[in-house]
């Protein structure tokens, strides 16, 4: 995986498309493209070192949905794909490290099941292994964000820590998709909690947004809607906050 903060761009996909969604919500796009591989392309051209993917369909429905584009996007990149969305067996976790997705994000597989990070962990590496922690209110998120649990955030990221998680997703739901900015204690209280890499996601709008999410210390910011609405322009952000 690339060293040092990474500006990740996010290639979301719902009904075969790249769309973006306001607070994980289907009926609310902020933006939608009929080619998520065209998408994918331009992203990398601008200088990205890596790609953010999620199946928004697989999330919902428990299983990947769309992995003949996400079969086609991992070919054709040079760069490494990190993939997350309905990852919800040992067994498909597999397929999808054995099918070249470099990092796979395990968010309810690992809130049922915390030893399924350590397997994973133990067979294929902690560096393709990254725990999701969607949160509201300070509670961790479930099943595509439409279930609350009582685990807080800090508690769940020390534990997949434990288990051979290398790296941490902190979304914050609240704001994913508002282009409204980030609250950034969270994401601090999370870098400050654990030793391994937290990439904060969720509201990002602006390239002061991301200096900001920089300034707590995570390894990286996953970009959406502030991409494809044109607040950010994905290069020069890579360029300004990579360097």
């Amino acid at each position: 995986m690339p060293k040092g903060f990474k500006v990740i761009p996010a290639v979301d996909l719902k009904d075969g498309k790249c769309v973006t969604l306001v607070g994980g919500d289907p009926s609310k796009r902020v933006a939608e493209l009929r080619n998520p591989l065209r998408a994918a392309r331009k992203w990398e051209k601008c200088g990205a070192s890596i790609l953010h993917l999620i199946d928004l369909d697989g999330a919902i429905e428990g299983m990947p949905a769309n992995m003949a584009i996400v079969r086609r996007i991992v070919k054709s990149l040079r760069i490494p794909v990190q993939f997350g969305g309905g990852i919800r067996s040992v067994e498909a976790a597999r397929k999808l490290l054995d099918s070249g997705v470099q990092r796979i994000i395990l968010g309810t597989l690992a809130l049922a099941d915390p030893k399924i990070v350590s397997t994973l962990s133990t067979n294929y590496g902690r560096s393709r292994i990254m725990v999701a922690l969607d949160f509201r209110a300070g509670k961790v998120l479930t099943h595509g964000w439409r279930s609350s649990t009582d685990i807080n955030p800090l508690s769940a990221a020390r534990t997949y820590e434990r288990l051979g998680a290398g790296s941490l997703l902190a979304t914050n739901v609240e704001v994913e998709g508002r282009l409204q900015g980030m609250p950034l204690k969270p994401i601090r209280q999370l870098v400050e909690a654990v030793g391994i890499d937290v990439v904060a996601s969720g509201g990002i709008s602006s390239l002061d947004d991301i200096m900001s999410i920089r300034s707590t210390g995570a390894a990286g910011a996953v970009v959406g809607a502030a991409i494809y609405t044109g607040r950010i322009n994905l290069r020069e952000a890579i360029e300004e906050a990579e360097r």
